[in-house]
């Protein structure tokens, strides 16, 4: 057996308290959560705020740092076989939930091969190599795969595979469990109170597992739903954290220029998010494959990256991100060029049929991105109408696949079979969920070549056929390539150690201290 994590390597990590000799106790973190989450279960909701507030709840086997290494948290070490089919886990002993019972192999086995294997969309697509998972004793969980997979060590983290309690959940309707507005993990901090439309409380873990964390003592989550409000709070020194996208970023600027300010792009090197639009290729215009590359030329995406992101982010060339692992640089581009976008709908003999064009309701910044497509697409003689949603109810739209063209983001996870294929793999079309493939997409060559890059060796195997499927399916255009996101997270500078992983605010605040 290869041995990759000893209990030698524990001491050098980013979540050990005597790292941060100098690292005082005490005080509040006040921080703004926009827009206000769905839900704090992680387990079944995806969305970004639902991680953000639920990634200090909850957690995974392990952390990773900003190279993407995996670190032990609730596992101390870990094995691979010679021939990479069976994975070793061994847990942390003592570790107890926040409702005092004891955190075990059960739960991991419960929490990944039962609940997270229904609920999470995304993880249920890598799950498809594992043959088993057991536990053998207490502390120790033995995977088996079907053939080796070699993303399979990044899908530990809380955003995965959340640690859930069997004893909570098991024989329950996991959707309906009254947890859910009481969440219970093993985290540096517990659920206190939730005041809708005001803030979320969490307090300090008094009984947390890693010696010495957290210094925090409270942990406000504030729900102010006008972004002018947001920026005032923070100048007026009642927020003391702006996650990325929390303000406007016309407004990023001036606030990063204030005294006492620090600002930071790092904490998103896991996610590598990715801006698209959703285009439902069940039905309407949105399923003739010309009028989804008329979209891609109509869209002045430079205009949207220089004038609404002040350039944080890049324009995205196709599915995979230039920093995916098996990006291809090679793919070609769709440039901004209504005169192709006009051709390409005469092909088709587009009739005018409207779209409705559905904003994400994540501020401001996306409903003017929502109104500068509308502009672009009407151009070029495609009818729009916008359709504004909360939350839950785009979430719900998308999941009921009650759409025509809407905006989206979401996370890459550092390798396409992680964060790429779930969106296109046709295996993983199924109502009821707006992260997996919610388009609608089927070519069952690319499942094919999905399929076998997943577990293809060497890697250089894995880079033909990725390539092989990024220029398909930049020809096929199952969504509608937007930009490689960047969020400058925005912070008062008595907040120390804030971001210390590649999942920044997601998991930062066990770590974080605060200089008096």
């Amino acid at each position: 057996m290869k041995k990759l994590m000893m209990g030698a390597v524990i001491a050098c990590l980013p979540f050990t308290a005597n790292v941060y000799a100098q690292a005082q106790d005490g005080g509040t973190i006040n921080v703004v959560v926009q827009p206000e989450p769905p839900s704090l279960m992680i387990g079944m909701y995806s969305n970004a705020t639902t991680q953000q507030v639920g990634g200090n709840i909850f957690e995974g086997l392990m952390r990773y740092d900003k190279d993407l290494v995996p670190h032990p948290l609730l596992a101390t070490s870990w094995e691979n076989s010679e021939d990479g089919k069976t994975w070793t886990f061994h847990l942390k002993e003592g570790v107890v939930w926040h409702d005092g019972k004891p955190f075990t192999s059960a739960d991991v086995v419960f929490s990944i091969d039962k609940l997270l294997r229904e609920t999470n969309a995304r993880l249920r697509t890598s799950l498809e190599f594992v043959e088993s998972i057991t536990a053998p004793d207490d502390y120790t969980v033995v995977f088996q795969l079907k053939q080796p997979f070699g993303p399979f060590i990044r899908l530990f983290e809380v955003g995965t595979t959340p640690m859930l309690p069997k004893h909570i959940y098991e024989g329950t309707d996991y959707k309906l469990n009254p947890a859910n507005h009481h969440p219970i993990g093993t985290g540096p901090f517990v659920f206190k109170e939730w005041q809708k439309g005001s803030f979320i409380h969490l307090a300090k873990n008094e009984n947390y597992h890693v010696q010495g964390l957290p210094h925090i003592d409270e942990l406000y989550w504030h729900v102010i739903p006008d972004a002018a409000s947001r920026s005032v709070a923070f100048e007026t020194g009642k927020i003391d954290v702006l996650p990325g996208g929390t303000v406007e970023n016309f407004d990023v600027p001036r606030l990063s220029g204030l005294d006492n300010v620090c600002v930071t792009t790092e904490g998103w090197e896991f996610f590598s998010p990715h801006a698209w639009l959703w285009l439902n290729n069940r039905q309407g215009p949105t399923a003739d494959k010309r009028f989804r590359q008329a979209v891609m030329y109509a869209m002045d995406r430079e205009f949207a990256k220089s004038v609404l992101w002040n350039d944080y982010g890049k324009i995205a060339k196709g599915p995979v991100g230039s920093k995916t692992t098996f990006f291809d640089e090679s793919i070609p581009d769709y440039e901004y060029n209504p005169k192709k976008a006009k051709a390409l709908l005469k092909e088709m003999g587009y009739d005018g049929t409207p779209v409705r064009l559905m904003a994400m309701p994540y501020g401001e910044t996306w409903q003017r991105w929502t109104e500068v497509v509308k502009q672009n697409l009407e151009e070029v003689g495609i009818k729009t109408k916008i359709v504004s949603t909360d939350v839950a109810g785009w979430n719900q739209k998308i999941a009921d696949w009650d759409y025509d063209i809407s905006f989206t983001y979401l996370y890459q996870y550092g390798d396409p079979a992680l964060g790429v294929s779930r969106t296109y793999l046709s295996s993983n079309i199924a109502k009821g969920s707006p992260w997996n493939n919610a388009e609608g997409y089927v070519n069952k060559q690319v499942d094919q070549w999905f399929n076998e890059a997943a577990v293809a060796f060497p890697d250089s195997k894995r880079e033909e056929l990725y390539s092989k499927i990024q220029h398909q399916l930049v020809e096929d255009v199952p969504v509608a390539w937007l930009m490689e996101l960047e969020f400058p997270t925005i912070y008062n500078c008595k907040v120390q150690n804030l971001v210390d992983s590649a999942i920044g605010i997601n998991d930062a605040f066990g770590t974080a201290w605060i200089k008096q």
